[in-house]
């Protein structure tokens, strides 16, 4: 992968990170929940205890960005604050992670990620 799209996927995940821990703070939530389950969705590695061909797609499932914000809008419209506080925790930690490198799964093997095959 060229220089460039890997730069901007971190970019992405420091301005995800970076976007959902202003909002967690501005909201006033405590620290306590934010260190307690910010590594939490690393969970889903041990998928691949069963493989890569499972492994891969439960780790990507908690990895999307797709969840955190259904479960924050959803939580938003329903006026419930705990979701919200969790859904940006998982958002913190999904920026993190692309900002470090750590991509999708392809179901090959564990270093096998989108920032190399994008």
């Amino acid at each position: 992968m060229s220089a460039l799209p890997r730069r901007l996927l971190k970019i992405e995940g420091l301005a995800v990170a970076a976007g959902a821990l202003a909002l967690y703070f501005h909201f006033d939530y405590g620290w306590v929940l934010l260190v307690v389950l910010v590594l939490a969705p690393d969970l889903a590695m041990l998928g691949y205890l069963a493989g890569p061909r499972l492994g891969a797609p439960v780790y990507d499932l908690a990895h999307t960005e797709v969840w955190p914000i259904v479960l924050a809008v959803a939580s938003v419209l329903a006026g419930s604050r705990l979701p919200v506080e969790i859904a940006l925790v998982w958002l913190v930690h999904i920026g993190v992670d692309r900002l470090l490198g750590y991509g999708l799964k392809y179901p090959t093997e564990f270093k096998d990620t989108h920032f190399q095959r994008v």
